[in-house]
């Protein structure tokens, strides 16, 4: 029998997106870009997700390429994947904003061990999505910053959606990170009927860059929601 484990690396063993883009806009698979970035996402959920537990579903937008653009793992930089789940990943160093603050609200639940085993965090769209700036840069854009690539992409989050469901979480109540976030997945869910009751948090990256100063006062609100 397969454990959630299993199931989570067979997805993203496979996750591609083959679709038309918008022009400017193009999509990074950190699981082709980097080999390493296989092998700690491996590590990372045979390590926390080794069970058939059935849990929680925290819903981001879609990773950022400094965060699980790099080590295959939701709002986790290559330093709090080192420093907090004990993987060292030897061929990439990042810092991400938003895993700042998740792994502060992860202390506060109670550690790794016990906030992995409660809840799976993904995005409707799991691989990165950049956009080329007038100066020729690549930046982190969200599937819903373009009305043309909300479009592009709307049926592939709705599919990644019940492959997420499949993989063993509660859907009768998600918790939603981010409230632009959140209109256009309950767009989403009115159309698939995927989710009950749908309660939207502050974006970590919105909390950490913006309101850094009220920091627990949101790690609270998020474990009240939890229930804890």
């Amino acid at each position: 029998m397969s454990t959630f484990s299993d199931r989570i690396i067979n997805f993203n063993t496979h996750l591609e997106y083959n679709q038309p883009l918008p022009e400017g806009f193009d999509v990074l698979n950190p699981y082709i870009d980097n080999p390493e970035t296989m092998e700690v996402m491996r590590a990372f959920y045979h390590k926390f997700y080794n069970d058939n537990h059935q849990r929680k579903f925290i819903i981001g937008i879609n990773p950022s390429r400094h965060g699980a653009g790099v080590t295959g793992v939701p709002f986790t930089d290559t330093k709090r994947l080192e420093s907090e789940c004990g993987i060292v990943m030897k061929s990439a160093h990042t810092h991400e904003v938003s895993s700042v603050f998740m792994y502060d609200m992860i202390k506060a639940y109670g550690g790794v061990t016990k906030f992995y085993n409660d809840f799976y965090i993904n995005s409707p769209f799991p691989l990165a999505i950049v956009r080329k700036a007038k100066d020729g840069k690549w930046l982190n854009a969200n599937y819903y910053d373009d009305e043309a690539l909300f479009k592009s992409v709307k049926e592939y989050m709705i599919e990644t959606l019940k492959k997420h469901i499949a993989l063993g979480v509660d859907t009768q109540k998600v918790f939603i990170l981010g409230k632009k976030n959140a209109t256009f997945l309950e767009k989403l869910n009115k159309e698939a009927v995927l989710f009950g009751e749908m309660i939207v948090l502050e974006h970590p990256r919105f909390i950490q860059q913006y309101k850094s100063k009220e920091k627990e006062l949101y790690i609270d609100k998020f474990l009240t929601s939890f229930e804890i």
